[in-house]
């Protein structure tokens, strides 16, 4: 079966890397965000295409929630040394990363075709896509003005008060005939357990027509009112709608057929199915790299 993950960095790429292990006879894609990337010293960042590429190669710093494990910085050290801003952590083996792709899109390659290549380089068989080839960037409006992804979450660690959350470019964004391709010929899409404001938003704003419900299932990110990574609740909770797993699965209500409830929420099954969904119990928290969340997908679709 052709499975396709749509995934941010964290959630959604450790369970397409448990989907990877328990059940290789699957036709694997990942369509990864590319809205919180940006631009270090004239090199392209894509922090979720690269989460995903270095969890599926085994590579992932876990403990940093970013990058390549044991990396060193000497480069980004000797930045700082000569007066460089180098508050964005960038790692010496991750910038090789950075370094390739962003010789091939001088050479003309497409972010897809870039991708691709770094996939072939670490070994990874999975199909990565990024969600387009065009420009969109993450805009958050706070109480110190506009801010990048990065400079929200990395240089000013979430400390503004959050307004609003805007995606320069999403309007005149397409996605690629590759994303196009694996969608229509998918037997099961899954969304990953990503940030469904930041994460999975933009992705959705391109494909969303895209999608059936039939073969669409979703899982949720929080857990007993609890995001397992990242600012998914404190985002909701200012902007709307209310964080917990019923409020998430109302906003996939239109394209996915089933929603995945942590079993610690069962609680809130008759809530969810309310909503249309079929729902699948299972413990949703990843402790073994995603195998048993991607196994209890699997089994229950």
């Amino acid at each position: 079966m052709k499975v396709v993950v749509l995934a941010g960095g964290t959630g959604g790429a450790a369970l397409a890397a448990g989907i990877q292990s328990v059940a290789p006879e699957h036709e694997l894609t990942v369509i990864a965000n590319t809205a919180d990337d940006d631009e270090f010293w004239g090199l392209l960042v894509c922090p979720d295409v690269d989460a995903v590429i270095y969890r599926l190669a085994g590579v992932f710093n876990e403990r940093a929630g970013y990058g390549v494990k044991d990396d060193t910085f000497h480069v980004l050290e000797s930045m700082d040394r000569i007066g460089e801003d180098a508050w964005f952590r960038i790692g010496d083996q991750d910038l090789a990363s950075h370094l390739v792709r962003a010789g091939m899109l001088r050479a003309g390659c497409t972010l897809t075709e870039a991708t691709r290549e770094l996939c072939r380089r670490f070994g990874v068989a999975v199909q990565v896509l990024p969600m387009t080839d065009d420009r969109v960037r993450t805009r958050f409006a706070t109480d110190k003005g506009e801010l990048s992804f990065q400079e929200y979450f990395v240089r000013e660690r979430l400390a503004p008060r959050l307004s609003g959350i805007d995606f320069a470019g999403l309007d005149s964004a397409r996605p690629t005939p590759e994303v196009l391709e694996t969608l229509r010929e998918a037997g099961l899409v899954i969304i990953g357990p990503s940030n469904p404001l930041i994460s999975i938003a933009p992705i959705l704003t391109l494909v969303r027509d895209k999608l059936s419900r039939e073969r669409t299932v979703a899982v949720t990110p929080i857990v007993e009112g609890v995001a397992l990574k990242g600012p998914t609740v404190e985002m909701m909770r200012t902007l709307g709608p209310a964080p917990n797993p019923v409020e998430v699965a109302r906003m996939y209500g239109d394209i996915a057929g089933a929603f995945v409830l942590d079993s610690r929420d069962r609680d809130l099954a008759d809530s969810v199915e309310r909503l249309g969904h079929r729902v699948i119990v299972c413990d949703t928290i990843m402790r073994d790299g995603g195998r048993a969340l991607a196994q209890a997908v699997l089994s229950a679709t």
